[in-house]
């Protein structure tokens, strides 16, 4: 074999960006994962991974995607993949000292993902309010918007303060309503579009996880972007989430999308810790008759179906949206007033269970092993 037909490191790079990471549109290069390529005079190629996940089938899928390519290049005389596999940081954990907290965000006990199959369903709005909530059952709690490419909690918490930074350049969150945040939106102009590639929007989740001063949260509340893509995938390799919540409407083209959320989850092994149904129903002001406008029941049988909690149901009211765009969210009006206020309460007192619960299970596992 002739020395000019050896493929050059940098050739094997850009071959491996046609392997995708399993489940998502984006390649294995792009992601980081590739740490190292050998390639002998003779053409013997080696190639280094490190691959972070619950899930002992994706090291294997990348390994024969990675294989499966390499051998096809013209020139390779023999192919190495050596993958080291982590499991992303470690279980959580129960009590109130912050050293043993291990959630892999700093101070923070517990990280909730609120995830929704598509957009329009109020995923953001439900989780304001459920940070909102959750401070008023007397809980530390947290809310990152992660919906990178359009930030809207700066609105729906009524402020525009900068966050500030510590010595150590961390971020340090605005708070308002009892709930610490930090977003996208008060960093930029509100006018102004985040208009930045993929592998940067990543970037700047890993620092907003990694780096920001949270002061000692029970629970930091995520507020992902709709679908189920890049972003997605850099919480779940940098962060272990207590788990997943999933926001749907009751109508099936909601439920269909839900699904793919629960999917990639579960693909991860992230515990999918129920399911809001949001905008459930209508109450008409005038007459108290009760309208289904999006369909009936659609998440309890999805909920069912898919054998997790259905946390909650949330009306569909003027109070809400009016509140969110007030910059007030209506998780802080009187649950004897307000059923929506009534409903997130409820559900951030069911979420709270389930997560104590979890943690307590892993814990007992952790001391049995």
């Amino acid at each position: 074999m002739s020395e000019h037909h050896i493929p050059t490191p940098e050739l094997i790079r850009a071959a491996l960006t046609t392997v995708k990471y399993p489940g998502f549109s984006r390649d294995i290069v792009s992601f980081g994962l590739v740490k190292e390529i050998d390639v002998s005079p003779e053409g013997a190629v080696t190639v280094a991974l490190t691959v972070e996940s619950r899930n002992a089938d994706i090291p294997r899928y990348i390994y024969e995607g990675v294989l499966g390519v390499l051998k096809e290049l013209p020139g390779v005389s023999a192919v190495d993949v050596n993958i080291e596999h982590r499991a992303p940081s470690v279980r959580r954990g129960v009590n109130d000292n912050p050293a043993s907290w291990k959630s892999s965000v700093p101070g923070v006990k517990h990280v909730i993902a609120v995830a929704s199959g598509k957009g329009g369903v109020g995923k953001s709005t439900v989780s304001a309010n459920l940070a909102v909530a959750l401070s008023r059952l007397g809980y530390r709690a947290g809310l990152l918007d992660l919906d990178i490419y359009g930030p809207s909690m700066s609105l729906m918490f009524g402020t525009k303060e900068r966050p500030g930074a510590t010595d150590n350049d961390e971020f340090l969150p605005v708070e308002a309503h009892g709930v610490k945040l930090l977003s996208m939106g008060l960093l930029i102009e509100e006018d102004s579009p985040v208009a930045v590639r993929g592998p940067l929007a990543t970037r700047y989740v890993q620092q907003f996880l990694q780096n920001t001063e949270w002061g000692g949260l029970d629970f930091l509340i995520l507020d992902l972007p709709p679908g189920t893509g890049d972003i997605q995938l850099t919480i779940v390799q940098t962060a272990a989430l207590a788990g997943a919540v999933i926001v749907t409407t009751p109508q099936e083209v909601a439920l269909i999308d839900a699904r793919k959320a629960v999917g990639l989850f579960r693909r991860v092994e992230t515990p999918i810790l129920g399911i809001i149904e949001n905008m459930s129903f209508f109450v008409c002001p005038s007459d108290g008759k009760i309208y289904h406008i999006f369909g009936e029941g659609g998440g309890r049988r999805e909920a069912e179906r898919l054998g997790v909690p259905l946390l909650g149901q949330v009306p569909l009211d003027i109070a809400t949206r009016d509140c969110g765009d007030k910059g007030r969210p209506v998780a802080l009006e009187d649950p004897n007033q307000s059923p929506a206020a009534a409903a997130f309460l409820g559900i951030a007192n069911a979420l709270a269970d389930a997560v104590e619960r979890n943690a307590s299970t892993a814990a007992g596992n952790e001391a049995g092993d």
